[in-house]
């Protein structure tokens, strides 16, 4: 196929050979097969911020370090320089999160190198080196379904271990290749300890996980198991290995008013943010 113009510049660089077919169109980017040398594997455009559905909201941006207070200042008021930084910003965090996960044994995609807006990383195949199925299009039983979603929790505790939480899991974003469930689309992901809303994002990401698998294994539907993760690592004691029920012990403590502001404010400048763009 006609080599697409964002993928020209690593044509030109010697970093890919050709450009196979497109493989997926997601709400972030556009992915491609192509080829490096004697390798097959995947080059993720990324949309330019005005063509993604998906926002940088508010909540996703807290934490985030820039390389000086400049940058900071500019991407604050939203100008070129500071929109242009911004989105170095959101790419980058892709990048750093899969090589941060990685080490740190999760199941994500290899990634090789970000050039120009465009990441290359592994093809993940299934077990006829085909291109692994989004989980969303593979037909589940009960087993599988419950099998899947104990795997995919155990990568979501060892993500947070490594101080990283998802922030868009569903579905749509994990992959199943030969060994079974690989997470994906990373852009977004939010660091455990700097953001504020880190409980609730864990929570949204397990709690989609558990209405999709319990459309299949339906005790799966109204379990707790992201308000047992995070309580567990609040108190140092989540592993890798700690068992999980999918269920907390009421709180018997005055609700937190503070925290509720919290996430009135929050819900506020997301719409001021989305009002000014």
């Amino acid at each position: 196929m006609k080599t697409p113009k964002r993928i020209q510049p690593l044509v030109d660089e010697g970093l890919v050979d050709e450009v196979t077919r497109q493989l997926m169109s997601g709400k972030e980017a556009l992915v491609y097969v192509v080829r490096c040398g004697a390798e097959v594997r995947c080059a993720k455009v990324y949309k330019e911020a005005n063509e993604r559905s998906f926002r940088q909201a508010v909540a996703y941006q807290e934490g985030r370090r820039v390389k000086n207070s400049r940058q900071a200042r500019a991407m604050e008021k939203g100008t070129r320089y500071g929109r242009k930084m911004a989105e170095e910003v959101w790419q980058n965090a892709e990048v750093d999160a899969l090589y941060r996960l990685a080490a740190a044994g999760v199941r994500v995609p290899t990634p090789y190198v970000c050039f120009d807006g465009v990441l290359l990383m592994e093809l993940l195949t299934d077990a006829d080196g085909n291109a692994a199925p989004r989980l969303n299009d593979v037909p589940l039983t009960p087993e599988l379904a419950r099998r899947f979603h104990g795997a995919i929790l155990r990568q979501v505790v060892l993500m947070l271990i490594a101080g990283v939480i998802h922030g868009d899991l569903s579905e749509y974003n994990i992959l199943i290749d030969a060994d079974g469930p690989v997470i994906i689309d990373l852009p977004q992901a939010i660091d455990a300890a700097g953001s504020s809303v880190a409980a609730q994002m864990l929570a949204r990401d397990v709690g989609n996980l558990a209405n999709f698998f319990g459309l299949h294994a339906p005790e799966l539907l109204g379990s707790q198991y992201g308000a047992e993760i995070w309580n567990l690592y609040q108190a140092g004691l989540l592993t890798v290995d700690t068992p999980l029920t999918g269920r907390v012990a009421a709180p018997d403590a005055p609700a937190d008013v503070d925290a509720v502001l919290r996430e009135i404010e929050l819900a506020r400048r997301e719409e001021a943010d989305r009002v000014a763009r």
